[in-house]
């Protein structure tokens, strides 16, 4: 059985919350303050138009250590390539349906990867007036879905990031007996994951598998499997191996 505190001290190093193209400064210091409160204080930021601020700082009030080890990234891809876990928060459907959870399931996801131990966890958050971007969203392992009133369902960032931050806390906090999950073998960083959906598809190219206007969205569909799987480090090298024998028997 897992000690709570031993978990919230393992949440705290493993969870990252990334924001992606924040428009106002305001915003990223208020969502410094959200996570503060709930326990976590690693933010990345993914190309923000003004940062650093004294407005992110100001509204930030005491969580201001958090936004002075922010790291700062050019994109999405290379900001979450160290990752094992990738939840992206999303309001829209898609063609191709993703894995869609609420935040009380993704707290749990999480919780359960957290407890596997040196596990790295992103919690990415996009633009304010359109969210992240079918590409960005692709990268991301699963879909978090915050059920807002019709009526109105535009969240501030920060209140989303709070919302998500609170579910996590109260899941670790929770009476329920946490059994530890053992695995063998790291989860695959999403880098690792990366190569090898490029893989796949470069051997599909020399197969002919697929035309590049397929209708069925073959490519998105490839991805959603390998990014749903959360396959482990040696699961990805094995899968690796195998494309490679198939690519050398095919050139003999």
């Amino acid at each position: 059985m897992v000690k709570k505190d031993k978990l919230i001290k393992e949440l705290r190093k493993s969870v990252t919350f990334i924001l992606v193209g924040t428009s106002h400064p305001g915003n990223i210091g208020a969502s410094a303050r959200a996570i503060k409160t709930m326990g976590f204080s690693r933010m990345i930021l993914v190309s923000p138009k003004e940062f650093p601020s004294e407005t992110a700082f100001f509204r930030a009030k005491a969580a201001t250590d958090v936004l002075e080890k922010i790291e700062i990234f050019p994109n999405l891809k290379s900001a979450i390539s160290d990752f094992e876990l990738v939840i992206g928060t999303s309001a829209r459907n898609r063609k191709v349906p993703w894995p869609m959870i609420n935040s009380k399931k993704a707290a749990e996801q999480i919780i359960a990867i957290a407890k596997r131990g040196k596990q790295k966890i992103a919690l990415v958050f996009g633009r304010e007036d359109r969210g992240l971007t079918n590409e960005e969203l692709g990268l991301c392992n699963l879909h978090v879905h915050i059920p807002a009133s019709k009526d109105y369902s535009s969240l501030n960032l920060a209140q989303a990031v709070q919302i998500i931050a609170y579910e996590i806390r109260m899941q670790s906090l929770s009476d329920k007996k946490l059994k530890e999950q053992e695995w063998d073998v790291p989860l695959a960083k999403n880098e690792e994951i990366e190569n090898l959906i490029n893989h796949f598809e470069n051997l599909m190219n020399e197969l002919d598998f697929y035309e590049i206007d397929n209708p069925r969205k073959l490519l998105t569909r490839m991805r959603r499997f390998f990014k749903r799987s959360k396959i482990d480090h040696l699961e990805a090298n094995v899968f690796r191996g195998v494309i490679s024998s198939i690519q050398k028997n095919l050139k003999k």
